[in-house]
């Protein structure tokens, strides 16, 4: 029946494969600080009146409507929503900024428009060399906007520019991003019982 069909994966890559896996996962616990200083400073901006801005490229940009679609809308309990802007969902805007301007300036261009001190930006880039990912963190630091970096590889160019890092030390993209995830998940996983809290006070 499967002739001319290419080979289905072995048994022994699947589970190369989950290994790879279960040894990222063992990254999380010496992230357990900047995950707490992550959801502080995401928290105390949300509780505050302010917002939360999330910026990535490809996988990373899917990551970023993500995270901001569990902060407006829920992660797991009933609460209100707290405002959070994906600036990748904007296709006019997108096309727009990459036509009359430089794709490098996609996301700072943004940032300068949207965010005020008090704002958070989530900034995610797996190779940490995202051009437009890198000003936009700097357009951040420039306007007193704090900012939490989803980082993969070494950090590239991105590397100390965020007031929280998570970087992710592996050189495979498909990993970095499955991290990625959880971290945001485990943030949302604090978060929401605190944004819960709050509402009901």
């Amino acid at each position: 029946m499967r002739a001319n069909m290419p080979d289905l994966p072995t048994r022994e890559s699947l589970k190369n494969n989950i290994g790879a896996l279960q040894s990222q996962l063992a990254l999380l616990d010496p992230m357990a600080d900047r995950l707490h200083a992550a959801a502080t400073l995401i928290g105390d901006a949300l509780l505050g009146g302010h917002k939360l801005l999330c910026c990535g490229n490809g996988g990373s940009a899917c990551d970023a409507a993500h995270f901001a679609a569990e902060i407006t809308g829920r992660y797991f309990m009933h609460r209100r929503g707290f405002p959070a802007i994906d600036l990748t969902a904007n296709n006019s805007l997108i096309t727009a900024l990459v036509n009359d301007y430089d794709a490098d300036e996609l996301f700072s261009r943004q940032v300068q428009a949207h965010a005020r001190p008090g704002d958070v930006l989530a900034a995610l880039s797996t190779s940490g060399q995202s051009a437009n990912v890198r000003l936009a963190l700097t357009a951040a630091k420039q306007m007193g906007v704090k900012s939490v970096a989803f980082l993969g590889h070494d950090g590239g160019a991105c590397k100390g520019l965020a007031d929280v890092e998570l970087l992710v030390p592996c050189d495979t993209t498909a990993r970095v991003q499955e991290m990625h995830l959880l971290l945001y998940h485990t943030l949302c996983e604090v978060l929401d019982p605190l944004l819960a809290a709050h509402e009901s006070k």
